[in-house]
């Protein structure tokens, strides 16, 4: 095993996995309420990976709703993974492996290897994110999978206060990063933007706002 690879495991499954845990532990509760099989749990967080997709297919296969407008809304509210891997790709490494990386792109994963694999050389990179970003797959099939059998132990109000320990957790990385150029600008802007995630709702308000407060950050970066 390439000593990165097993670094990368071995930062994963500490607060990162804890907190992704947390997250999907709530989301195969939600799942197992809403009738759904745990087969269909598990297939949805390893295939979609991404809450707010998954939250966005269950909320339509629970009301019996078609499987494309599904989808395309599931697509829509992951939208945002896109620039995430335009992002990270340049840290991978060269050559056609480093595509090998991007399935396992989320929120964690992507946070912590855009601090991290600008430190490390660049054959290093590559293994440690493979390792902390399966690492963090895996810990979040096997809490989807808790969730779902222990679902009649946990009240609704701790799954919904479940479901924020990810993004809180991806809050506090951001708020630690603040002074380093750029983030700072880009917390403001998406503060700023966040009341049209809000007011459009759906599928389509996240990635508007997204867009948005990354344009604003984006142009303030290049006047300053």
């Amino acid at each position: 095993m390439h000593p990165s690879l097993h670094t990368g495991i071995r930062e994963a499954l500490g607060a990162p996995a804890f907190a992704m845990g947390a997250t999907f532990l709530a989301f195969g509760a939600a799942v197992a309420e809403a009738g759904l099989s745990l087969p269909w749990a598990l297939l949805c967080t390893g295939a979609v990976y991404g809450m707010a997709g998954q939250l966005v297919l269950l909320q339509v296969a629970a009301g019996g709703g078609a499987a494309l407008p599904a989808v395309v809304a599931a697509t829509a509210a992951n939208a945002r993974f896109l620039p995430m891997a335009v992002a990270i790709a340049p840290l991978l490494g060269r050559g056609r492996g480093r595509y090998l990386a991007l399935p396992f792109i989320a929120i964690t994963p992507w946070a912590a290897g855009m601090r991290v694999l600008p430190g490390l050389p660049e054959p290093a990179r590559r293994p440690w994110f493979l390792g902390f970003a399966i690492a963090s797959w895996c810990a979040a099939m096997a809490a989807t999978a808790a969730g779902h059998l222990a679902a009649p132990n946990l009240p609704a109000e701790l799954r919904a206060a479940l479901l924020f320990a990810n993004p809180l957790y991806f809050a506090l990385l951001l708020a630690a990063d603040a002074a380093r150029p750029g983030v700072a600008p880009a917390l403001a802007a998406g503060v700023l933007a966040a009341p049209l995630a809000l007011a459009v709702g759906g599928a389509w308000g996240l990635p508007l706002a997204g867009l948005l407060g990354g344009t604003l950050a984006f142009l303030w970066g290049r006047r300053h």
